[in-house]
């Protein structure tokens, strides 16, 4: 997710080396649009970038914060070329506003024969806890979890699965962090509505209580972490089916960035590094564990999503005809997490000092081996842009 206003630790060739080190071989970035450009200029500027630097292939996400008359016009003809996705924000102060531009967009995308994706998180409710909390003093970071509590989620969640009943537009609510919000799903999917769930690591891996640390603003996403009951509900979701990809929304910041004293529990930075460490540490704690199946590992990491965005079966099978993109892992190599030792610039992981078991031996992308042994032999610039076609079921 690149951004001249954003200081992010990696570009794509860091970002690339991260993703091919731990098994992932194409790479999805959120193309958010500057502040002067349209949809269709900065994914052109992404797209410039991710071709001289990247070592995985790569597609991009459109990103609309502003539903202005040329973005809308811009979605049919990034469509037409590949991009076959859009992204917009439950959680930022304008979307209501402008709710019926965004429901126009859907509509768009959906004769386009793509995919809505959803951050549901509602921006009134988390300004008027915010609010509350700087009346009271308090601002800690150790509150951040209340500044956008389970129920702000829930809300936008069940907004959500509307939008898709209202709009016929495939929607796919990205990184869900509570059991509430997935019952929300589950409710939308049981009418047969074409909702989709993606979760991301933290969510699997760590609970609310790291948020009280002295350092718990390392932490911080978005939504929050929740409780051990949510990520109790998250992996049953993930072995049964009711989630349905993996992802690592990957934003890495450095370490003293994340701990800037300047921000507080209403506005902490959000995201973390997850690239170099999301399906290992998924195969260790499911697949080695026995709380999620082989086949359900490839599913959420590879099959899903490929068939979500459009890529099937160039991406997400082994198949005459398709990509040879190809991870021989090592199921019993131990590692210890050390974020400041991994590919991406970033110089923290949130899961220091965790020990993992399982990583990947040899990533292959179009049969090219591009790492061994977690040394890269990838160039950058090597990735392409892969075109995708329309959103296919799941």
């Amino acid at each position: 997710r690149r951004s001249r206003e954003v200081n992010w630790s990696d570009d794509f060739e860091s970002g690339s080396r991260a993703a091919a080190a731990s098994g992932i071989t194409t790479v999805g970035n959120m193309s958010f649009p500057e502040s002067d450009e349209t949809i269709a200029e900065g994914i052109a500027r992404d797209v410039a970038e991710a071709q001289s630097l990247s070592i995985v292939d790569f597609f991009m996400h459109p990103v609309l914060l502003r539903p202005t008359e040329n973005n809308l016009e811009s979605i049919v003809p990034l469509h037409e070329a590949g991009h076959t996705s859009l992204k917009f924000f439950m959680s930022y102060g304008n979307f209501d506003r402008k709710l019926p531009d965004f429901l126009e967009a859907m509509k768009i995308v959906r004769d386009a024969g793509g995919i809505a994706l959803i951050h549901c998180e509602d921006a009134a409710i988390m300004a008027c806890c915010c609010d509350a909390l700087r009346k009271l003093g308090k601002t800690d970071p150790k509150y951040y979890p209340a500044a956008r509590p389970v129920f702000a989620e829930v809300v936008s969640t069940h907004r959500a699965v509307s939008f898709a009943e209202a709009t016929g537009c495939p929607v796919y609510v990205v990184h869900l962090a509570s059991a509430r919000a997935l019952l929300a799903c589950q409710d939308g999917r049981s009418r047969g509505l074409p909702v989709y769930v993606e979760t991301r690591p933290l969510y699997l891996h760590l609970t609310a209580d790291r948020h009280a640390a002295p350092d718990g603003a390392k932490y911080a996403g978005a939504p929050p972490l929740r409780e051990k009951s949510d990520m109790d509900a998250l992996w049953a979701g993930l072995q049964f089916g009711s989630i349905d990809t993996l992802a690592s929304d990957h934003a890495p910041w450095s370490l003293q960035d994340k701990l800037d004293p300047a921000f507080d529990a209403t506005n902490l930075r959000q995201g973390v590094a997850d690239l170099a460490t999301g399906l290992p540490m998924l195969f260790s704690a499911g697949v080695r564990t026995g709380r999620l199946s082989l086949e359900r590992f490839v599913a959420v990491t590879s099959a899903n999503p490929a068939k979500l965005f459009g890529l099937y079966p160039r991406k997400g099978a082994i198949a005459v005809g398709s990509d040879a993109d190809l991870v021989v892992w090592n199921e019993d190599e131990t590692r210890v997490i050390d974020g400041s030792k991994m590919h991406s610039r970033c110089d923290y992981s949130p899961y220091d000092g965790f020990e993992v078991t399982g990583w990947p031996k040899w990533t292959l992308s179009r049969g090219d081996v591009i790492v061994e042994d977690g040394r890269i032999l990838g160039a950058p610039g090597r990735g392409c842009l892969v075109s995708r076609g329309r959103h296919q079921m799941i």
